[in-house]
């Protein structure tokens, strides 16, 4: 009988989550979130180069690439735990894509011989994001075409087809995208029409890897999801505690308690799944992550409104920006319908084994 799975965190990982919550607090405190907010819309677009450069001396972007190839070396779990401190922070840009792409050279390479030209474009764009000095986005092509964040300020994108995975300059493909109205200020959207992917780039032994980096590309953005709902307690409890009425704080009233309690629960639930599912890397453990994550980062924010009363509605506020960072994230990837279909498969394979 095996030995059951440790799932809490060791000393390192506590210390890398608090290395990236020092670090986001310093660069991208809330007066840069409402810079951003607060705009132009064609200010808001722009991504700060500096601040990506140093995500990326940092070594967010870097930390699944092996130490022989200049990364960090750790693994998923690690990753999440990055990422989640992103999305607490409602940091903008293209995150996921790009240290997807940071590991993409020796994961294409793995899958069999490399043309020279393409070696040298993914050697490249890869070394770049390990630097925070590229920003490559995604184009998800699988499904439901999702729209395109931050094309303009990107330098590639990675598109990933159903079983094909390709890099391509975002100037070429911003030629044929269209932009469209987002309901997040600070995450710019395209919408593409054409299928960028092709079916030979898939080639023997690749055909794994766009299966692959759209599972990863979902936990991680899980783990941002996570980050936010997280957040959102924090908020909601702060201003339950600070607020008054009737004389009493109104985290007093047991309505307001429960609103609270209700929140908590979402966030520490979705928290044990996507941490497993770091650590299992199961199709079906990422769908369950991705699914309780986009609930709890939705219904948080909601919930977080309700507590901040009619004041939570206001442009000032910012609990909206949660709520509507929520809203695009959980378009992204892997939507509820599919990560629905996906447990749903497991559970038949399941029964059918049974069977």
């Amino acid at each position: 009988m095996s030995g059951a799975v440790d799932f809490q965190l060791t000393d390192d990982q506590r210390a890398l989550r608090a290395g990236m919550r020092e670090l986001l607090e310093r660069r991208y405190p809330r007066t840069r979130l409402r810079a951003v907010v607060d705009g132009d819309a064609e200010r808001g677009a722009e991504l700060d180069r500096a601040l990506w450069r140093e995500l990326g001396t940092a070594g967010l972007f870097a930390l699944r690439v092996p130490e022989s190839a200049g990364g960090v070396g750790l693994g998923l779990p690690e990753a999440v735990l990055a990422f989640e401190e992103a999305g607490r922070a409602l940091l903008p840009g293209p995150l996921v894509a790009t240290e997807l792409a940071a590991g993409l050279s020796g994961l294409w390479a793995a899958g069999g011989a490399v043309p020279g030209s393409l070696e040298a474009r993914l050697s490249g764009v890869a070394a770049g994001a390990v630097q925070g000095e590229t920003v490559v986005t995604a184009l998800d092509e699988e499904g439901a075409r999702t729209p395109v964040e931050h094309l303009t300020s990107a330098d590639a994108v990675l598109a990933l087809g159903p079983s094909a995975v390709e890099l391509i300059p975002a100037a070429e493909v911003a030629r044929a995208a269209e932009p469209m109205r987002s309901v997040d200020p600070a995450t710019p959207l395209h919408r593409t029409e054409s299928n960028r992917t092709r079916q030979d780039q898939a080639g023997p032994g690749r055909s794994g890897i766009a299966a692959r980096l759209r599972r990863e590309a979902v936990l991680l953005t899980a783990a941002q999801q996570l980050g936010s709902a997280s957040r959102t307690v924090e908020l909601a409890v702060d201003h339950a505690k600070r607020r008054t009425q009737f004389g009493r704080p109104i985290g007093a009233f047991q309505a307001v308690q429960h609103l609270c309690a209700q929140m908590l629960v979402r966030a520490e639930s979705s928290r044990s799944v996507v941490y497993a599912a770091a650590v299992t890397e199961d199709p079906g453990d990422i769908a369950a992550a991705k699914l309780l994550a986009d609930e709890a980062a939705v219904h948080n924010a909601r919930d977080c409104l309700q507590v901040h009363g009619g004041m939570g509605f206001t442009w000032e506020a910012d609990v909206h920006l949660h709520l509507k960072r929520a809203w695009v994230r959980a378009g992204q990837w892997q939507c509820a319908a599919a990560a629905e279909e996906e447990l749903a498969a497991g559970l038949v394979s399941t029964v059918e084994r049974c069977l």
